[in-house]
């Protein structure tokens, strides 16, 4: 059986999207990715350039009522797969620890790929602008990223059967 939260773990570049997907399908869960949120509800709206503190307020009622509606799955048994980019380890850790109080089994799937192929892929998704596409990502917004990034330790991604998924 699945876990009733599953946290895709990964920094900028590295696939979370397009492994939520994959796997939203193969086991029947849904799959909420903070870039469609925020883009759809408030994109047009947001300052430019983009003031952080701005974002970050937004990011958070977003992920407030993504972890509702995930908590509504549950009740349902339908695993919530949450794409919210958990670049550091007090973001996961919260939400492991909202999920317990909840009465709810969560893991860490941690999507990791080397800095050097996640610029490629950022590169490629920038000039494509494919399915997975919700913003352009220069190199100073992915360096930014990168200087917050806190990779999962082993235990973290470990624990309750969570796992680490290589580059594909």
């Amino acid at each position: 059986m699945a876990a009733d939260l599953i946290l895709i773990v990964g920094c900028t570049g590295a696939g979370k999207t397009t492994y939520a997907r994959r796997l939203a399908d193969e086991i029947g869960g849904i799959r909420f990715s903070i870039d469609e949120w925020m883009m759809a509800l408030f994109w047009k709206d947001s300052p430019q350039p983009i003031e952080f503190a701005w974002t970050m307020e937004r990011v958070e009622r977003c992920e407030r009522q993504i972890f509702a509606m995930a908590e509504q799955l549950a009740s349902r048994g339908i695993t919530a797969l949450l794409d919210l980019g958990f670049t550091k380890k007090d973001h996961r850790d919260r939400f492991r620890q909202m999920a317990c109080e909840a009465g709810l089994s969560a893991v860490v799937h941690f999507v990791d790929v080397p800095v050097e192929e996640r610029w490629r892929r950022v590169e490629r998704r920038n000039d494509d602008k494919g399915e997975t596409y919700a913003m352009t990502v220069d190199r100073d917004m992915f360096d930014f990223m990168e200087g917050m990034w806190e990779p999962p330790a082993e235990n973290e991604w470990q624990a309750n059967g969570g796992k680490r998924i290589d580059s594909d």
